[in-house]
């Protein structure tokens, strides 16, 4: 199965692509889609879009996971990295991916078993866990890979709850 996960931005969003097989993940491709600053939003926003469709249907994911947004003072900012986030869920139910959501402290919790790990950490189980020289530059790729290995640590917990319902 090949999974998805994104870490949502207007100037950065980072994606990685894993392949699932029983328990163990291997990475596709991983990488960041790029916006200028002092571009327009619809400009970007529509950059973000094609970008989007493009790898989706290079990478063919089974499934996608988007990281929930979390916003503490920046109201603007969290307003334009949710639309980001919004057109590359559009693009993706396009073509009638599933899409799950996860809060950063489920990533943390499913990657690390700590849900107030630090940033370093995650980014070290992500390097462990992928079998990875080094850890994935910028961090918003880093982060993507996280939620993508969640989502796998999630679909093997589900498995295994429908396996124990049917009995």
């Amino acid at each position: 199965m090949r999974v998805l996960g994104i870490d949502p931005g207007i100037a950065i969003m980072g994606f990685g692509f894993i392949d699932k097989s029983g328990h163990k993940l291997t990475p596709v491709q991983y990488g960041c889609i790029q916006t200028e600053a002092g571009t327009p939003q619809e400009v970007r926003l529509k950059q973000i879009y094609e970008s989007s469709c493009e790898l989706l249907d290079r990478y063919q994911p089974d499934t996608v996971a988007v990281e929930k947004l979390f916003f503490n003072k920046n109201v603007t900012n969290a307003f334009s990295v949710g639309q980001a986030r919004g057109v590359f869920m559009l693009a993706a139910a396009q073509r009638g991916l599933p899409i799950s959501e996860y809060t950063p402290m489920q990533v943390k919790q499913a990657v690390v078993g700590y849900g107030g790990a630090e940033k370093k950490q995650v980014q070290e189980m992500v390097k462990m866990l992928l079998k990875l020289a080094t850890i994935p530059k910028p961090d918003d790729v880093a982060d993507a890979l996280a939620v993508a290995i969640c989502h796998a640590h999630s679909l093997v917990l589900n498995e295994r709850m429908n396996g124990a319902k049917k009995i």
